[in-house]
């Protein structure tokens, strides 16, 4: 039996159907992260599964457990918001004991689950400090530790990170893998970021409109991807896709036949560039980013096709330069012209 089971999850906003029959059992101790783009459903859903919006339609169960209709206060659950939402007031402290509080915990046991919290998340020198006195990040990990403080099921954590700058988001992500990982926790992740559903995640469940497109681990999802929605969506830089109209000669001579009107995708990392003039494509360079480890360059072909190359190598390359690029056509994925997969890459 599933630990948490989704069945026919159902929201409407008026006419609007926001969330469509979403079909979902996640296992405890896993990792789960939504993915998707602005509007997809992806914080609507958490909501729903954390009562803070009313399910319209399906079920919802926790160890067996109906929790559909229960009140947020009633699930078991805990959420980190992307907001923090601390109380200024109070101090660190108070902030994380607040809910256990509220609950008529006996005081010696709110004292040792806050130090414990306090201790997991290296907050204990700043107890006695109120909000405005912490980094943004700090901020976050009071909210982390209100969460861990109620020893919840299930942890809920929605876009937690957008607040924070590059770098805090980086270090905040190592420390949220490692409290999963020390922890056990089952825990449910919203994201719009491709790193942190790549690095945080056991399985990723990408939506669309309100639909689930694909569940997998991240690098099923990358190297086996569903459809070409989400082979666009998972990676950075995302796949290249090239519409036939922008197939050269020699890419249409080895296309399935499903695919003829449809597209090919390849990875960044499939497109080799060069200046063999024998080479199944032929364009311009239009940008170079070079990152240090690795050198991305944009270039578009003679067809009028964008690509996109990771090398990672330095490349002597600069904008307006003619290059070749031969394509790992073995790495290819064909899609029909309604995005459906007709024929995978040889890796996947």
């Amino acid at each position: 039996m599933a630990y948490l089971q989704l069945q026919g999850i159902e929201k409407f906003f008026g006419d609007h159907r926001a969330i469509k029959g979403i079909d979902l059992e996640i296992k405890p101790g896993e990792f789960i992260v939504f993915v998707g783009p602005s509007g997809c459903g992806k914080s609507t859903l958490l909501r729903l599964i954390a009562g803070l919006e009313h399910i319209d339609g399906g079920t919802l169960s926790l160890e067996g457990r109906d929790i559909t209709h229960l009140p947020s206060s009633k699930r078991d659950l805990a959420m980190v918001f992307q907001s923090y939402a601390l109380y200024p007031h109070m101090s660190v402290a108070e902030n994380m004991s607040f809910a256990l509080k509220l609950a008529g915990a006996p005081k010696a046991e709110i004292d040792e689950k806050v130090k414990k919290a306090a201790d997991i998340l290296d907050l204990t020198k700043y107890l006695e400090r109120t909000p405005k006195e912490l980094s943004g990040g700090q901020r976050q990990r009071v909210a982390i530790g209100r969460a861990i403080v109620r020893a919840p099921k299930v942890f809920l954590f929605d876009e937690p990170l957008s607040n924070l700058d590059a770098a805090l988001r980086g270090q905040t992500r190592i420390e949220i893998a490692k409290l999963h990982r020390d922890l056990g926790a089952t825990t449910i992740y919203v994201t719009h970021d491709q790193v942190e559903a790549m690095t945080l995640a056991d399985r990723v469940v990408v939506l669309r409109d309100g639909l689930i497109e694909q569940v997998g681990t991240p690098l099923e999802l990358y190297d086996n991807p569903a459809n070409q929605f989400v082979a666009q969506f998972i990676g950075t830089p995302q796949m290249n896709i090239l519409p036939y109209k922008q197939w050269s000669a020699a890419i249409k001579a080895l296309a399935p036949s499903a695919a003829k009107e449809g597209s090919i995708g390849l990875r960044p990392e499939c497109v080799v560039l060069g200046s063999d003039a024998s080479a199944k494509v032929q364009g311009k360079v239009d940008v170079v980013e070079a990152l240090g480890a690795e050198t991305l360059v944009y270039i578009t072909t003679n067809e009028g096709a964008q690509l996109v190359a990771r090398q990672s190598e330095r490349t002597p390359l600069h904008m307006g330069d003619t290059v070749s690029a031969d394509l790992a056509l073995d790495q290819a994925h064909w899609f029909d012209s309604k995005g459906r997969v007709v024929k995978a890459s040889a890796a996947a």
